[in-house]
């Protein structure tokens, strides 16, 4: 089953559910994946619905942020609600272990020796990791490594 038929069965089982939280994630969530494929023109693999997935994690998480800054908790904490229910939706994350053992081997590879051959480095990731694996996580460990910390 893909990410987009398991989103449209699981808001039919949060609107019968009445659980207006759930359902409204949800029907955001829809909503971006469908712009994203009309914009596209192209049908949307599951690559693609990952990365729509995190960038509306990504941009709640800014907007829980904003809240907490402008002192409204109350939108904060339901902005962390719908990250909760979108994460749902993500594969399950490398371990500490596995994104070692990725970013290593891409050193090795691309020959990298200091920060400045930090693109080789992401070049070579890019190839080698599974789908849906998160890029920031892996680009800041390669960014720690070269820095030698």
């Amino acid at each position: 089953m893909t990410i987009s038929q398991r989103i449209s069965d699981d808001l039919k089982t949060a609107m019968r559910a009445k659980d207006s939280a759930r359902t409204g994630a949800l029907r955001m969530l829809r909503a971006a994946i469908l712009n994203e494929e009309k914009s596209g023109g192209k049908a949307m693999t599951e690559a693609d619905a990952i990365r729509v997935v995190r960038a509306q994690i990504k941009q709640r998480r800014d907007s829980a942020e904003a809240f907490r800054n402008a002192g409204r908790e109350e939108s904060a904490d339901k902005e962390l609600g719908e990250i909760a229910v979108l994460e749902e939706y993500l594969p399950p994350a490398l371990s500490e272990e596995q994104m070692s053992a990725i970013v290593d081997a891409a050193i090795a590879a691309a020959g990298a020796a200091s920060i400045k051959e930090m693109g080789k480095v992401m070049g070579q990731l890019k190839g080698s990791v599974p789908e849906g694996a998160d890029m920031g996580a892996l680009s800041a460990l390669v960014k720690k490594r070269l820095a030698g910390a």
